[in-house]
């Protein structure tokens, strides 16, 4: 789209494709949908590449709240201008073809139509506690929940019968058009590949930043990851990027074994060929003891039990990372967290 045919949209409904969950669990519909023009503070984007996370699995699968339908999912992606990619040059998933900021709402002055942005689903309002210190990126005046709405508690998506459809974590990158708050929404430069820039949305800052910034992964320590999905795998190379000398991965995908040394990971270990083993007795032999630093990469409240137990006592840490059924429970005893000296987070 160039600037001409952006100043013809701006301001009004666009017709364009989505692929829609309409139940929990069936396939996703490509539908014609309207998507509405912008409010204040808003910015309306055209998707050019999306990746589908493990997060829109888990939420596409849920009957029950939050789980809210029909629904327009997905949240890691990038819009911007003059660029086409398919299913074939896209190492992510390629969902749609397009370009960029498409136009925007009153009084956002961050962006301007064609800049090229990556959508967020945790919002940075660039004025709260929070947002202005370095030990936190949750944002107090826009908290992060669970909500399907945009600000003002409106949805800016319809069907062509008029339904309402639903936001999906303030993204909804499975059209080729979306409606984003400006507090979610990160200008970046146009030369970073599509297929590239769109796992910036979630799986890669998550992965690097649980090791750099959560964890503070230190030099010369030993890491083990629980799953070698693309956050897991983002955490081996934040892990690497931090100088840990030991990166322990594990996952049921042999295939990952060799995936994972490009990573920066020195040692697999396939779960199903332990034997009688737990995981956890497994890496506490092989580091003597426990690991400096265990992710739980999966999205399974038992696997972040079994991380746990693998992290080293005295000073071992646990960084849970993937997401389960969000009314999981994880059950951990009192003497467990006063006698171990570990810390979860």
């Amino acid at each position: 789209m160039d600037g001409k045919s952006s100043s013809i949209t701006a301001g009004k409904p666009i017709r364009c494709r989505a692929a829609i969950a309409r139940k929990a669990g069936e396939p996703l519909v490509i539908e014609e949908v309207i998507v509405a023009p912008p409010n204040p503070r808003e910015v309306r984007i055209k998707i050019i590449c999306t990746s589908l996370c493990h997060s829109d699995v888990t939420l596409w699968k849920l009957k029950d709240p939050p789980a809210i339908f029909p629904i327009i999912l997905g949240h890691e992606a990038v819009g911007r201008q003059s660029i086409r990619y398919s299913l074939r040059h896209c190492a992510c998933w390629s969902l749609l073809n397009g370009s960029l900021l498409e136009s925007v709402g009153e009084g956002v002055h961050e962006v301007v139509e064609g800049d090229t942005v990556i959508p967020t689903f945790v919002s940075d309002c660039g004025e709260c506690t929070d947002c202005l210190s370095e030990k936190s990126n949750l944002c107090t005046n826009f908290p992060f929940t669970f909500s399907h709405w945009m600000r003002d508690e409106t949805s800016r998506f319809t069907d062509i019968n008029g339904e309402t459809l639903y936001h999906f974590l303030f993204v909804s990158s499975f059209s080729e058009y979306t409606v984003v708050d400006i507090a979610h929404i990160t200008k970046v430069d146009p030369a970073i590949p599509a297929n590239r820039a769109c796992l910036l949305g979630c799986g890669v800052s998550t992965g690097v930043g649980a090791a750099w910034r959560t964890a503070k992964v230190e030099a010369g320590t030993t890491v083990v990851i629980f799953g070698l999905g693309a956050i897991g795998l983002a955490v081996a190379e934040g892990a690497r990027l931090c100088g840990a000398t030991r990166i322990i991965g594990i996952d049921v995908n042999q295939d990952k074994c060799e995936i994972g040394k490009k990573f920066g990971v020195t040692d697999f270990v396939n779960s199903r060929n332990i034997g009688d083993k737990t995981i956890s007795q497994m890496i506490i032999e092989m580091t003597d003891g426990g690991a400096d630093y265990c992710f739980e990469c999966v999205g399974l409240t038992s696997l972040v039990h079994e991380a746990y137990v693998s992290s080293r006592k005295g000073w071992g840490k646990t960084v849970v990372v993937g997401l389960d059924d969000p009314g999981s429970m994880l059950t951990l005893s009192t003497f467990e967290l006063l006698y171990s000296g570990k810390s979860i987070m």
